[in-house]
This record gives C-alpha cells, structure tokens and sequence, in this order.
C-alpha cells in the first residue's frame, strides 16, 4: 500500500509560479514509474509529467513543456511539480500517482487556480 498526499495548490496570478509536493509513504526509489496529472471538471484527466524509475527520463505533455518541471527527492520521498509563466487553461485539480509492481496509487488531489 502507497499513500500520495499532495499540497502547494492554491490561487495565483497569470504569469506566476508554483511549486507542487507529492509526498509518499513509501520510498519514491521503488516506484517504477511516477506521474502528475490534472483534471478540470468535466474533463478527462490529463497527464502532465512522467518520472520512470531514477528519474533520468522525465517526459511532458506538449500543453506544459517549457514551464513545467518535474522531479524526485528520495531523502523525503517527495515527489515535486515545479510550474511557471502559469496561465488561466492550468486551473485545474492536480493528482500525482504512482506504479509498484502492478499497482497504480493515486493521490487526493490538489487544486490550482489561475486568476487575476
């Protein structure tokens, strides 16, 4: 069983920053694979960010690449989403999930809003 908590949503304004966590109860080292996701209401979920393994491959959605960093700490097991130049279309509630072995783990989400 994993256990993802994710916090740092909140309201910013356009052009601004923030910093996503996604904290884990087990080692982020045994996660094959790890992932940021958001969702606006009404809408499919959509990948964001993938972290595989170490975390030497990280991919991104074309929607978010350039303002976007994603990355992994294992002395806290946190996983973290680093978002800048946000615009209003990134308001959306933001998951992280996690693979081990043949599970798939999911976070409570967090919300991001992105308004003047």
């Amino acid at each position: 069983q994993v256990q993802l908590v994710e916090s740092g949503g909140g309201l910013v304004q356009p052009g601004g920053s923030l910093r996503l966590s996604c904290a884990s109860s087990r080692s982020v080292s045994s996660m094959y694979r790890m992932g940021w996701y958001r969702q606006a209401p009404g809408e499919q979920r959509e990948l964001v960010a993938t972290i595989w393994t170490s975390g030497a491959m990280i991919d991104y959605a074309d929607s978010v690449k350039g303002r976007i960093t994603a990355s992994k700490a294992t002395f806290n097991n946190t996983m973290y989403l680093e978002m800048k130049m946000l615009k209003r279309e990134d308001t959306r509630v933001y998951y992280c999930n996690a693979n081990l072995l043949e599970y798939t783990y999911w976070g409570q989400g967090t919300q991001v809003t992105v308004s003047s």
